[in-house]
């Protein structure tokens, strides 16, 4: 276990059954503390991901554990007995990510999936766009603590070029009235470029017009928030935004990806090579073409189960995967048969690429237990890509040159330049 979470709560049967039920949720470990005090000694030792805090210890009753945690920089939580709506509201004005009743097995749950949640932001980038400063370093603040990575421009056109630059933004945050380039331009422009299912846009208004509400969402934007709002409605529609989009990739994945290797499928590899061939058509850049097949394999299927042969398959996604370069396109066709496009390359710089892959592959072995390892081979058929061809018709080339590379004896690279 990597990271872990420090329970602050003086009621030992409430603390021992969250922490049970974190651990056996999460891939962390989890230390309890009953006082202040022992808190203090865990947070001088340990370095936590998030602490879940009791606004009432025996040493600490009117949430001293709140700011002293908020002081020491930890991510935290408030757990609380207290349903007084004033109370609350001072609470959450705290640098704390969230305020939960301690009312049943529900709001355990719900901290685990908030836990989760703030596990997965990790892997995001925020683009905040709103000419205001001091707005602007609040946001950050807010999204920092949700464990997003925050970047920050005061206007629509600083926005498109940062984009540019930082491809893998999730989400961008954008204000509508700003200088040079207002929120409802900037969300045209970008969804010129990005679809729905790549980037989300959240719209920022203290607006009262309905119609620029509608606007927004009519030209592209995911959602839209009122200024003022609650830090709990911003942490959940931002959230919300975050969830929708891996949602949206998680099915594109599943629909584009082969299950059993996470390569392309044969499908999408050629929605990919079109697409490629369209942005190379002005430029004189040539591509290589290789078809490949596992040699012999309804022995290995046959030997030792299909499990196994599946284990086979897998490896070879692998050294295909560490073989090549990740602008290369790598599929599997089906059964123990993957295609390979090295793009950008020369004749001579592509055969020695295959022939590589072979002897990578002729170097591995599967290791079932102590005592039996399989080893195995592969037959690879090549063409340098030809343009007055079809896409079809230069894979046809390619499964040829397979077809003699078997009937020559296997384990060999045949590559037609």
């Amino acid at each position: 276990m990597g990271e872990k979470i420090l329970i602050v709560e003086d009621n030992k049967t409430l603390a021992k059954l969250i922490a049970k039920k974190l651990e056996s949720a999460l891939d962390m470990s989890v230390d309890v503390a009953y006082t202040m005090a022992e808190a203090k000694l865990f947070i001088a030792r340990y370095n936590y991901f998030i602490a879940l805090l009791d606004v009432n210890l025996p040493d600490a009753p009117n949430g001293e554990i709140i700011d002293f945690a908020i002081e020491k920089k930890i991510h935290s939580i408030v757990l609380s007995a207290t349903i007084d709506k004033n109370f609350r509201q001072q609470i959450l004005k705290k640098n704390i990510i969230d305020y939960v009743n301690k009312s049943g097995v529900e709001d355990i749950n719900y901290i685990i999936q908030m836990v989760q949640r703030l596990q997965a932001n990790k892997n995001h980038k925020i683009l905040v766009v709103d000419d205001a400063r001091t707005f602007r370093h609040t946001m950050q603040k807010m999204l920092e603590n949700l464990f997003f990575k925050v970047i920050t421009v005061a206007h629509g056109e600083e926005a498109l070029g940062m984009l540019k630059a930082q491809p893998d933004i999730s989400l961008v945050l954008t204000d509508y009235t700003m200088p040079v380039m207002d929120g409802l331009e900037l969300t045209r422009e970008i969804r010129k470029t990005y679809s729905k299912s790549e980037l989300s846009i959240l719209a920022l208004s203290a607006n009262e017009n309905e119609e620029i509400t509608a606007l927004f969402l009519k030209h592209g934007a995911n959602d839209y928030i009122n200024k003022p709002f609650s830090k709990e409605e911003f942490s959940c529609r931002v959230n919300n935004a975050i969830e929708a989009l891996e949602n949206i990739q998680t099915i594109t994945n599943y629909a584009n990806r082969d299950f059993l290797t996470g390569l392309f499928n044969r499908r999408h590899f050629f929605t990919e090579l079109h697409g490629y061939i369209d942005n190379i058509s002005a430029s004189a850049e040539q591509f290589a073409i290789g078809m490949i097949d596992i040699d012999y394999f309804k022995k290995i299927n046959d030997k030792y189960g299909h499990d196994t042969g599946d284990k086979i398959i897998i490896s070879l996604a692998n050294i295909l995967r560490s073989s090549t370069s990740p602008y290369d396109i790598v599929a599997r066709f089906g059964g123990e048969e993957f295609c390979i496009v090295l793009k950008n390359i020369n004749p001579n710089s592509a055969e020695e690429i295959f022939n590589r892959i072979k002897e990578n592959v002729e170097k591995f072995s599967y290791r079932i237990n102590d005592d039996v390892s399989i080893s195995f081979t592969i037959s690879i058929g090549a063409v340098l890509f030809n343009e007055e061809e079809s896409v079809e018709d230069n894979i046809n080339e390619a499964d040829m040159m397979l077809y003699k590379a078997k009937n020559n004896g296997r384990n060999q690279v045949l590559f037609e330049a």
